[in-house]
């Protein structure tokens, strides 16, 4: 578990990291230099990878990465999907990280949503229901391994 208090927010006591695979954690099916602060997050949170896979690579990154891959359905609303999976695990342990418009439902009902604003850029609907918006996913898992930083983000 990761207890975070934000002075003028709220106390967080998060228990799950999710985490959306493509746009977020890779870049066309490739993964971006993310394993050495992943695996020290995951000693302290249980970590998803969320996908409808696009590019085929899920299994392979989560077995890289030893964590659990979580395959959407293409065939049906992926922001939907997410979020059930968010709450599910019970939202407010949840940290989520996301950069699509996929991404929204998710970010809208964990305890602390993060944006990436990446290669692929970002969809408003994700912006717009973030707590914090970083410039890549290392700096989205560092926030989370320095927490002193997010306070000083979201500190009112």
């Amino acid at each position: 578990m990761l207890q975070i208090e934000v002075p003028g927010w709220k106390t967080l006591r998060l228990e799950h990291l999710v985490l959306d695979l493509n746009g977020t954690l890779a870049v066309d099916g490739h993964l971006l230099d993310v394993g050495d602060s992943l695996g020290r997050l995951a000693q302290r949170l249980t970590v998803q990878l969320l996908s409808a896979d696009t590019h085929g690579t899920l299994d392979q990154v989560a077995a890289s990465l030893g964590v659990e891959a979580v395959r959407l359905d293409q065939t049906s609303d992926g922001s939907e999907q997410k979020a059930r999976h968010v709450a599910g695990l019970g939202a407010d342990s949840v940290v989520a990280i996301g950069n699509g418009a996929n991404d929204r439902g998710m970010l809208e009902l964990a305890a602390l949503a993060m944006v990436v604003i990446g290669a692929e850029g970002c969809a408003l609907s994700a912006l717009t229901a973030a707590d914090v918006v970083v410039a890549s996913a290392e700096n989205a898992l560092n926030l989370l391994l320095e927490p002193r930083r997010l306070v000083a983000t979201l500190r009112s």
